[in-house]
């Protein structure tokens, strides 16, 4: 049996996964678009066409470029290593809901219960950072408790 913290990185690598074929999908299919728009059109209207269909593309490969930089992240993260103290890895217990120190892959539901994926460099990730059980914070007028860190 896996545990929780392996269970997340592994929703969070396929997370990362899933959306490279997305993207290179949509790359594909503009790039697709664009070649058609060759052959049917001529003129400004031709121009036009390919150039939505480029930005489309440069816009996927800089989306392409964050999920790589989300996956090098990941490759630093050892889900077998325990801490006492919040660093990236980490899945955080607060009374304002549990987090995975990781990359910004949104809500995760590991056995019912619900985490959400954040990047060590958002805010309250900042604010997590070397905090313990125990340790207190404040962030958009709530009041954070943390229970516990894996």
């Amino acid at each position: 049996m896996s545990t929780i913290k392996e269970q997340l990185y592994i929703l969070c690598v396929t997370y990362v996964k899933n959306k490279e074929i997305e993207m290179k999908k949509a790359i594909a299919e503009a790039q697709e678009a664009a070649n058609e728009e060759t052959k049917s059109s001529a003129g400004d209207k031709f121009e036009t066409g390919r150039e939505v269909m480029q930005q489309e593309i440069d816009l996927n490969l800089i989306r392409l470029n964050e999920l790589d930089k989300m996956r090098q992240t990941l490759e630093k993260i050892l889900p077998s290593q325990k801490s006492s103290s919040v660093a990236p890895g980490s899945v955080v217990r607060t009374n304002n809901g549990n987090y995975y120190i990781s990359i910004s892959a949104g809500q995760l539901k590991v056995d019912g219960l619900t985490y959400y994926a954040i990047s060590a460099a958002s805010p309250i990730g900042s604010k997590l950072a070397g905090c313990k059980a125990g340790d207190q914070f404040e962030m958009n007028g709530k009041k954070f408790v943390i229970e516990g860190v894996i």
